[in-house]
């Protein structure tokens, strides 16, 4: 990946794409942490109706945004020719969009049962954008690179350079919908010092820095060889 002055990054995908899954593993344990030891645990049916929200959290975040992100780099991780790390994308893909569903259905369940009105922050705005683009990306990606079609030669050069923009974009949204999530959580629940409002920082922290990972892995090449 050359500048326009003709240097380059003279580092390959590899090391950031570790650096990627260790925070992701970090971010899985802070945010089960928080909802299961501070925030009482998970049920889709319980008289703690705060348990059914914590379902929103943990699959908004661990199976939309890190299992999306994992998608991305697949093709920087999987050391195998084109087509295994495509299917992989596509699966991935898919987990990420089915587990967002479900994670905002949780949120409406959480609403709907304590009276409270949907949709009415930014948070909930960018978010439902997100899952809906989201939606229609993969739609689109398995139209046009996996339903038999068109020659691949064509699609590949009209369409890859959309689909990559787009899905860097609709990831970057997720991480900016996260984000507000967590400062409306630690607002609503008024945290304020102790650990889990550090617990709440540090897993927005991490989010952010998993979010320049995956960035930056796709702009890498996958060995130094091809700097």
């Amino acid at each position: 990946m050359a500048t326009k002055d003709g240097l380059s990054f003279r580092l390959s995908a590899t090391p950031v794409t570790v650096l990627a899954h260790v925070l992701a593993g970090s971010i899985i344990t802070l945010v089960l942490v928080w909802s299961i030891h501070f925030q009482g645990g998970l049920a889709f049916k319980s008289h703690d109706k705060q348990k059914i929200f914590n379902i929103h959290p943990v699959l908004m975040v661990i199976g939309f945004i890190l299992v999306g992100g994992e998608a991305i780099m697949s093709y920087k991780t999987i050391p195998s020719n084109r087509k295994v790390p495509k299917l992989v994308h596509l699966v991935l893909n898919l987990i990420a969009l089915l587990a967002g569903i479900v994670g905002i259905y949780a949120v409406f369940k959480f609403h709907k049962e304590l009276g409270i009105a949907d949709m009415y922050t930014l948070h909930s705005w960018v978010g439902m954008s997100t899952i809906c683009l989201f939606g229609l990306q993969w739609l689109l990606g398995f139209i046009s690179f996996f339903f038999p079609g068109a020659a691949m030669s064509t699609r590949r050069a009209r369409l890859v350079p959309w689909h990559w923009f787009l899905g860097m974009v609709i990831f970057l949204m997720g991480i900016s919908t996260a984000e507000m999530g967590l400062v409306e959580r630690f607002t609503f629940l008024h945290l304020q010092h102790g650990q889990e409002a550090l617990l709440v920082n540090f897993t927005g922290l991490l989010i952010l820095l998993f979010a320049v990972a995956v960035s930056l892995s796709v702009v890498l090449p996958r060995s130094t060889q091809s700097v």
